[in-house]
Formats: structure tokens, sequence, C-alpha cells
């Protein structure tokens, strides 16, 4: 698995929005754990660029596909916990994708829990600091 230095896995996360009546609007989504609203993201993919992989994450967690850029507008640290239970810091590279497409049904559906809300309000509810950072700062 990469690693973005000795100490930290890196993993690569889409930033899905949509122009909406009130501006930028972003879509979170629950995590399976603890039901956070959380970015869609995963662990790299062999023979897969980074934006991809994003692109992939964002139609299996979200159920939404669009137009990715291909440079990240940023990063974030963040704590995973790993099924056994141990600790580990990840950054999560960003890339902006704009939604065309929202399926009724995708992989993870019966988990997790999607809703779109203002920029300002995602940075809100999103626990990470440094991507309510990032959404501030990109919206």
């Amino acid at each position: 698995m990469p690693k973005s230095d000795r100490d930290t896995d890196l993993q690569y996360g889409a930033l899905p929005y949509r122009m909406g009546r009130h501006g930028v609007e972003i879509l979170l989504i629950t995590s399976r754990d603890t039901g956070r609203w959380v970015i869609p993201k995963g662990w790299p993919m062999f023979g897969k660029k980074p934006h991809r992989v994003a692109e992939i994450e964002a139609f299996q967690e979200a159920g939404v596909k669009g137009v990715i850029k291909k440079k990240p507008l940023g990063a974030y640290p963040y704590p995973k916990v790993m099924p056994n239970g141990a600790i580990r810091l990840c950054l999560v590279e960003v890339y902006p994708l704009r939604v065309t497409m929202e399926a009724i049904k995708w992989r993870e559906s019966a988990e997790r829990e999607r809703l779109w809300f203002r920029a300002d309000e995602a940075a809100e509810l999103v626990d990470e600091g440094g991507l309510a950072l990032l959404i501030d700062a990109w919206r």
C-alpha cells in the first residue's frame, strides 16, 4: 500500500458537488461504522490513477457519477480505525467531482445515507477539521 510518509497511509477521496439555488452544494455520506458525515474515499487501486480511484469510490459509496478533476484540491489527515482496532493516520487527497448522475440504488446504498448540503453546512458537519477547511477554502 502506498505511503505518503513512513507513518501515514494514503487514500483518495471525491468531493461530490453541484450548483444549487444557494450556490455550491456538497454531497456527504454517512460512514458505515459511526454514522459520521464523510466524503467517499478509499485505498489506492493497482493500475488506477488517484483521481480515478476517487471517482470509483464516489460511485461505490455514494452512487454518483460525474466529471472529476485530475488535480486534487488539497489533502487532509484523519485517524482511521482498522478492523483489528488499531488506529492508522491517513492522508486523503481530495478530488472535486461535479455530479451529473445520481443512482437510485448503488453498491453501498443499504449501508449509507447520502444528503446534499450547502457548502458552509457541509464544512460544519464533517468531523475532520482539515476536510472542513478544504471545503471552506474551495467553495
